[in-house]
């Protein structure tokens, strides 16, 4: 199963960037993010490898995310013309999904975010299912990303608005 989101963020590339590859701020626009842990290279370069437990339902859902691509490996002074494309892959127990994010700059210090997702998965019945339910990863997978979008657009943090 594939499909493609994506939105604008009022705010510069650059800091976009420093956002969203910083572990320090995933908990705050990862709606159920409980575990993020570097396991094993350097954080958000491509071959490290990190444990992500994230809240599912009643239970908890843990995976192993594998960085695949980082282009431009550096992305200091990255040149407003090229886009950066940053890759990962996650496994847990019954599937398998990759994330191919595109962030390029759009002009008066905006950002446009375009995220290619694929799932498979290892049992029959989510295998029949998963086209089903296409719309209802593409909503979430998009949630995702507008709470990113508020959060480095007005600070909102997830945490709170689940406290509250």
């Amino acid at each position: 199963m594939e499909f493609t989101v994506s939105l604008r963020i009022a705010r510069p590339r650059d800091r976009v960037l420093e956002l969203l590859t910083d572990p320090a701020h995933h908990a705050a626009w990862l709606r159920g993010l409980v575990a993020h842990e570097l396991v094993e290279g350097r954080e958000g370069h491509v071959g490290a490898v990190s444990r992500v437990v994230m809240s599912a339902g009643k239970g908890t859902l843990e995976a192993r995310e594998t960085v695949t691509l980082r282009e431009p490996e550096r992305l200091g002074d990255v040149p407003s013309d090229v886009v950066v494309r940053y890759e990962r892959e996650l496994a847990a127990e019954g599937m398998w999904s990759a994330a191919r994010e595109r962030l390029q700059d759009a002009g008066d210090g905006t950002t446009l975010w375009v995220s290619e997702n694929e799932y498979r998965f290892d049992a029959l019945p989510m295998r029949l299912l998963a086209p089903l339910m296409r719309g209802a990863f593409r909503k979430q997978t998009l949630a995702h990303m507008e709470d990113f979008r508020a959060f480095a657009e007005h600070g909102t943090d997830v945490r709170e608005a689940e406290e509250g």
